[in-house]
């Protein structure tokens, strides 16, 4: 008798127990990614993918045991704050954020959620983090600065085209309000390379378009693209006007060659997504942001668009092409 009934127990046991271990398969933990780029750019769209690889790698499954909420709000502050309010209202576990406007509307919105930023410039300059080491709060991330890039830049520049003596910086004020660490980075290098620097705004279409014709009609003018939301969302324009107007250019990020750019020297992007997924990870099992530190680049690769020079009639020298990590031919 009392065999029977151990069996009926262990009978009833083994119809409970899948229900259980199914009810833990489909809780998900919502993720709130906000990426500050129209869902059509390419670049966005393989950043994400590496995000979502890297958490793959960690155990991570889309539709499995996370939720992953994304919006493409573009550059535009306004939808982009928009995006950041609907994303809290999913109530996420965390948010992740491209670049400095997503980040910033994502902390106006958050309160107490984590957010891992990426491509964020000067995270400590526009109030992100207490410090790098120490972040404080319940923000951590990634940046995309190293204080030697205005120099380097400025010295790619005049060795792909050393006639340059007047250098133009462009970024939109809206979606890059760190441009001034940037410039002032550029001008402290510019006497080394016998050039003058200066900030010019490009707020929407038509002051791009102006900016890049008065460049052209500078005989040695040259232009670089510090890192800005904008300008990135809009580099099929910029590398279109510069071709058109015969002005060189060099980018800080590497879809700029890629897309057609002269050439470039800055971090892999999705690199840096793919490592996010470990912060992500880490938040997820119990990680407070104010523990994690706000990770530095350390390594930036040179990309150079031979076909573009041709165009352009440069010559890429020797030594830079030996020193590239990806000639485009």
């Amino acid at each position: 008798m009392r065999r029977r009934k151990f069996i009926a127990a262990l009978g009833a046991s083994a119809i409970v127990w899948p229900h259980i271990s199914r009810g833990q398969q489909t809780r998900l933990r919502r993720i709130g990614v906000l990426m500050g780029l129209q869902e059509s750019d390419r670049l966005g769209q393989a950043e994400f993918e590496a995000l979502q690889q890297g958490l793959q790698e960690l155990g991570w499954n889309h539709g499995q045991n996370i939720q992953l909420e994304v919006r493409w709000p573009d550059t535009d502050v306004d939808r982009i704050s928009a995006a950041a309010k609907e994303l809290v209202t999913l109530h996420p576990e965390i948010i992740v954020a491209r670049g400095t406007p997503s980040t910033a509307a994502a902390q106006r919105e958050a309160g107490h959620i984590p957010i891992v930023f990426l491509q964020v410039a000067d995270p400590r300059g526009v109030g992100f983090v207490q410090s790098l080491p120490r972040p404080g709060g319940y923000l951590t991330g990634f940046t995309n600065f190293e204080a030697s890039l205005g120099g380097k830049w400025l010295e790619i520049l005049k060795q792909i085209a050393p006639r340059v003596d007047r250098v133009a910086v462009l970024f939109n004020p809206e979606t890059a309000p760190y441009a001034a660490t940037f410039l002032n980075n550029i001008e402290a290098a510019a006497p080394m390379f016998d050039v003058r620097c200066s900030g010019i705004h490009t707020r929407n279409i038509s002051e791009l378009e102006a900016s890049i014709s008065n460049i052209s009609r500078e005989l040695r003018g040259g232009i670089v693209q510090i890192p800005d939301t904008y300008t990135l969302a809009h580099r099929d324009l910029l590398i279109a006007l510069t071709a058109r107007h015969k002005v060189p250019a060099v980018y800080s990020n590497n879809s700029f060659p890629v897309s057609g750019g002269l050439i470039s020297y800055a971090l892999d992007s999705r690199d840096v997504f793919r490592r996010a997924a470990d912060y992500v990870n880490r938040i997820l099992k119990g990680a407070k942001p104010m523990d994690l530190p706000v990770q530095q680049p350390t390594k930036f690769e040179l990309v150079i668009n031979l076909k573009t020079a041709q165009a352009l009639g440069i010559t890429v020298p020797p030594t830079l092409l030996a020193r590239a990590d990806e000639v485009i031919e």
